[in-house]
């Protein structure tokens, strides 16, 4: 795009009286720019796309907020915009094909695309709002800094609990069988249940994972500073009607 003064410049030539062949020829520029700088000389300003409002689809965003928080990162393009990635444990393709299918559904682009490594396959989004969907995004790892939910996404989460668990659970979180042995009339039997385990570094995540279970009616407890278990049989029951096992 030319700027004003170079416009200006080109018009003087051709207001001598010159043709635009010639001024055309000893400046490089199109006939059809200069002819439109008679019309109008003052460029036209560039379309910029809306920032997104809070997207339309809120249980898929829901999902894709907690696998966010637990295994994803924003980083920005050299030529601007930004890329979106989660990371996937390789071994559970159902994971990465529900990561997708939220991925594309919370992006302005409705794109998205798989890069493989050894042992995890991330998925990965383009678009200029990322930081936007994401607010959280930031330089540093999430445990050496705040995390908070700005007021549209709390608002998501709450309306939709089991959604941001899932994906809580699905990035940072595993269900497991315990083994244990018990004497019972002085003979030894060994009993098995599940249980769900969620781990991270983050206070503020542990925070938002524990609040969210809360308000579903999950009983959890702390097995140390960055694990919760839920093991009460209803609890379980309840983790897996709604979340269930990685698959």
């Amino acid at each position: 795009m030319y700027d004003v003064g170079t416009r200006e410049r080109v018009l003087a030539l051709v207001a001598q009286g010159r043709s635009l062949n010639s001024v055309s020829r000893e400046t490089g520029i199109s006939r059809a720019a200069i002819r439109s700088w008679q019309v109008r000389l003052q460029p036209r300003p560039r379309p910029t796309a809306p920032e997104p409002g809070p997207p339309a689809d809120e249980r898929a965003y829901a999902y894709l907020l907690g696998l966010y928080l637990g295994d994803g990162c924003v980083s920005t393009h050299r030529r601007g915009g930004h890329y979106l990635r989660i990371a996937c444990t390789a071994s559970w393709p159902g994971l990465i094909d529900a990561c997708e299918a939220a991925l594309r559904a919370v992006s302005p682009s409705g794109r998205s695309y798989r890069v493989r490594a050894r042992g995890y396959v991330s998925v990965v989004g383009y678009s200029r709002h990322w930081p936007i969907l994401f607010p959280q995004a930031g330089p540093g790892k999430k445990h050496e800094r705040p995390i908070a939910l700005v007021p549209w996404q709390q608002a998501i989460v709450d309306a939709h609990p089991w959604e941001f668990i899932r994906g809580l659970v699905h990035s940072d979180g595993c269900r497991v069988t315990n083994r244990t042995t018990r004497l019972v009339n002085g003979e030894r039997k060994r009993y098995e249940y599940p249980r769900y385990f969620f781990t991270n570094h983050s206070a503020d995540i542990m925070r938002l994972f524990t609040t969210a279970l809360d308000q579903v009616g999950v009983e959890w407890r702390r097995t140390n500073a960055h694990t919760v278990s839920i093991a009460r049989k209803a609890s379980v029951a309840l983790m897996d009607a709604r979340v269930g096992a990685k698959c």
